[in-house]
């Protein structure tokens, strides 16, 4: 137990798609920064998705405005920010990494600045989600939540 929470929820998970798809054969560390990212950005989404949806039972809409406002890359470069000093050395490693990769594409309605800072926060977040460390990460998401204001927890 942790905070008084059974984490073996998590690591069943993916235990269960483990033993149904079989493990990857590469290690989170063989990744690239945009692959890290892929995954990352919807395990951020489905984290936040998920504390939307705990506030109550609004139209679809709703949440999909509540959810964007959140995820968006200017709002996940507000929280990144926030929480880079409590970062450990390989986690603002993997961030960096993240940061600086060359993607393909560029952000519709964000900075450079921002969207590359959003897509080094996500690659963090597929990392320590591909390390089976999800508690990190959901730790490190609330810490940056709770210091930007953009999550009310009520």
């Amino acid at each position: 137990m942790e905070n008084g929470q059974d984490i073996s929820a998590e690591i069943g998970f993916q235990e269960e798609i483990y033993r149904r798809f079989g493990e990857s054969k590469l290690k989170p560390e063989q990744y690239s920064a945009l692959g890290l990212a892929y995954i990352g950005d919807a395990v951020y989404d489905l984290i936040i998705r998920t504390l939307v949806l705990r506030r109550g039972n609004y139209s679809v809409k709703t949440f999909h405005k509540m959810t964007s406002s959140i995820v968006k890359a200017e709002a996940q470069a507000r929280l990144v920010e926030s929480i880079e000093p409590d970062l450990t050395e390989e986690e603002n490693r993997i961030f960096h990494h993240g940061r600086n990769a060359k993607s393909g594409t560029s952000a519709k309605n964000a900075s450079i600045i921002d969207y590359r800072i959003a897509t080094g926060f996500e690659a963090l977040i597929g990392y320590l989600y591909l390390k089976e460390q999800l508690s990190r990460a959901i730790q490190l998401i609330a810490l940056g939540l709770e210091r930007t204001g953009q999550y009310d927890n009520k």
